[in-house]
């Protein structure tokens, strides 16, 4: 790996660009003044990873619904019904998610760790952050795997003309409206959700923000709030944390779904994408694929291997074993309920002692590349890592 030691930005300057989540507990900065070079071939490589495995995930999904592995899954049984209308209605579109890797750099294959194809975070980071770093070392801010607002806008304009052809937005655009909502006390969240309202009403849309707890749903007039109706609402709650911990909230959504009044981002079947026990429906499909790394619901044999759970954020509830089961590293979490999953174990990029997980982000194709540095386990104590493609 080549790592250019740069010029960190100060906590005024992030703030003054919008990221008042600058520095963790210890009093680190979370924004490295690292910057990974890259080569063009490698971020093409990122790139078409992305691609071939968001139509993967497409075919699992299918296959899924198909066959009727929900429970499989670790699917909430109340949610079974909005994924199959959310699937098989066009109108229902996916906005945006973001594939954990490890390797792609020094002629290490990229493997896929996981899919957040529901609610994931490290967004404005990756658009808007590290394309700040660049500027400020003097560096060509051009130079980077870094299209996301412009990706993620054109895919906004997708739910209206449901296809590739975005041409036609403005003929048949009528004035439908998007309500941004993230939970109160979260600077990171809301300013995630803000900066897509950000995208959505540079590329056309009427939109306004309020938190979750403050918008109105209604199963038979749909999403109100301040007195005006919606059309569409970008809740950034996972699906599964809805029907847990609001079991009322997921009824109106499914009885406004089946009224055909509201339409939630990102739709429920990211849920099937969401779940890590989806990486075992994929080695089914997809044996020995150059992309995956074998996974199953049971241990693997004489393997060193990752024991991750179904549902899990930041690294919460992760294990790392030896071929014997030993547990080598592990972090403890809140989702130790959830159904396990056993992945084969792929170093992650490592420098010096840290290791670096290329994240890229997917809005209709891939669109964009962040790092995070951490331990041997990426938790939420990493720290974000710009890059550049070497000139």
């Amino acid at each position: 790996m080549h790592i250019i030691e740069g010029k960190a930005l100060d906590s005024i300057t992030l703030e003054n660009l919008g990221c008042s989540w600058h520095t963790d507990p210890d009093e680190s900065s979370y924004i490295s003044n690292e910057i990974i070079e890259i080569t063009q071939e490698e971020a093409d490589a990122f790139y078409e990873a992305g691609n071939e495995l968001y139509d993967m995930y497409v075919e699992a999904g299918e296959y899924v619904i198909e066959n009727n592995l929900f429970f499989e899954l670790d699917i909430p049984p109340s949610l079974i019904e909005p994924i199959k209308q959310s699937f098989e209605q066009e109108v229902h579109w996916h906005i945006y998610g973001r594939f954990d890797f490890a390797g792609g750099l020094d002629g290490t294959p990229i493997k896929l760790l996981e899919f957040n194809a529901d609610t994931p975070t490290m967004l404005y980071e990756s658009a808007i952050i590290q394309w700040a770093v660049l500027k400020a070392n003097g560096m060509d801010e051009n130079l980077q795997f870094n299209n996301i607002f412009e990706a993620i806008g054109e895919n906004f304009q997708r739910m209206i003309t449901l296809g590739e052809d975005i041409s036609r937005f403005s003929e048949i655009y009528e004035g439908w409206k998007i309500l941004f909502s993230s939970i109160r006390g979260s600077n990171e969240e809301e300013r995630t959700v803000r900066f897509l309202q950000d995208i959505a009403s540079s590329y056309g849309f009427g939109t306004e923000f309020c938190y979750v707890d403050e918008a109105i749903l209604n199963g038979s007039e749909g999403l109100s709030y301040n007195g005006s109706n919606y059309e569409f609402w970008f809740k950034l709650v996972p699906w599964e944390d809805i029907v847990i911990e609001e079991p009322e909230m997921a009824e109106l959504m499914k009885e406004m779904m089946n009224n055909k009044n509201t339409i939630f981002l990102n739709p429920a079947y990211t849920l099937l994408f969401q779940s890590k026990r989806m990486l075992k429906i994929l080695w089914d499909l997809f044996p020995n694929h150059p992309l995956l790394l074998e996974s199953s619901f049971e241990p693997l044999t004489g393997k060193k291997q990752v024991r991750k759970r179904a549902f899990g954020r930041e690294g919460a509830n992760v294990e790392i074993l030896s071929p014997t089961l030993e547990l080598l590293e592990g972090k403890e979490g809140i989702y130790g309920n959830h159904k396990e999953l056993y992945q084969e174990y792929y170093p992650l990029n490592s420098c010096n002692g840290n290791f670096y997980q290329p994240n890229v982000f997917f809005a209709y194709e891939s669109c964009g590349l962040g790092f995070r540095k951490g331990g041997g386990i990426i938790d939420n104590y990493s720290k974000f890592v710009s890059h550049r493609i070497r000139g």
